[in-house]
């Protein structure tokens, strides 16, 4: 999977970041060449800004699905702040995407918040669309396993992704930052479908290591203007290309972007 730009990052981090709708489109036209088989997908308003739009996102999702019909889209309900759990839940419902990226601690942040994150989880399982559980550290599996036996969250195999870091200045993530999250995730019911992002200039050591011990991964400008030589990255694509070498070296191809 691709992230080409997330919620925070603007041409002035790179010229290569991808803003508007057709800039988005034709990134992952070029990352699904380059290997990616899908797209978590971000859109920006007027101004540049992270903006959680049924309209837009509507948009975009038309344009992808002319420019790259077999790329699989996720789109991000990320408050970056600015949204309630409400707005995200509402978006949702608007838009009705295949596929959706959730903060566990965003949507059900407390005990209080769970029925609302019942109702809509069970309408998302209703709706057909695939929920992927953002944690960010090993407390969040165990909270997830917890949501799961009490069902809040539906039964079954969990689609995860593992953020190994946080979104800050300078984040630097290591490969030793999987462990924990593989440990915690053992105690869950059933294994999850889990997969992995990283920041700084170890994203790419940290994504092979997920590969090595059979998870996904994701790659992109929103967590990492890096190769793994420490040069800047000319784009979304040469990133998606170094990561799907590797992935093709380990025999990994089919899950690896």
């Amino acid at each position: 999977m691709v992230a080409p730009n997330g919620a925070r990052r603007t041409k002035a981090d790179h010229p290569a970041l991808p803003m508007t709708i057709d800039e988005i489109a034709q990134t992952a036209l070029a990352c699904r060449r380059a290997g990616a088989g899908a797209i978590h997908a971000h859109v920006r308003g007027a101004d540049g800004g992270h903006i959680l739009d049924a309209g837009l996102y509507a948009a975009l999702l038309k344009r992808l699905a002319e420019k790259v019909p077999d790329m699989a889209v996720q789109i991000s309900t990320e408050a970056v702040g600015l949204y309630s759990a409400p707005e995200q839940m509402q978006l949702v419902r608007t838009l009705r995407p295949k596929a959706i990226s959730v903060a566990l601690r965003e949507l059900c942040p407390a005990q209080a918040d769970e029925a609302a994150a019942e109702a809509f989880y069970a309408w998302c399982a209703c709706e057909g669309i695939d929920v992927q559980h953002i944690l960010y550290d090993d407390a969040d599996v165990g909270r997830l396993g917890d949501l799961i036996a009490r069902g809040v969250v539906p039964v079954g195999a969990p689609s995860v992704i593992y953020v190994l870091g946080r979104y800050s200045v300078n984040q630097e993530s290591t490969p030793d930052d999987l462990a924990p999250f593989l440990a915690a995730a053992a105690d869950l019911s059933e294994a999850p479908d889990w997969m992995v992002c990283a920041f700084g200039r170890g994203e790419t050591a940290c994504l092979e290591a997920a590969l090595r011990a059979g998870g996904k991964v994701r790659v992109g400008f929103e967590n990492s203007l890096w190769n793994a030589d420490g040069g800047i990255a000319a784009s979304n694509e040469e990133r998606v290309a170094e990561i799907h070498r590797i992935a093709a070296d380990l025999g990994r191809t089919g899950v690896a972007a």
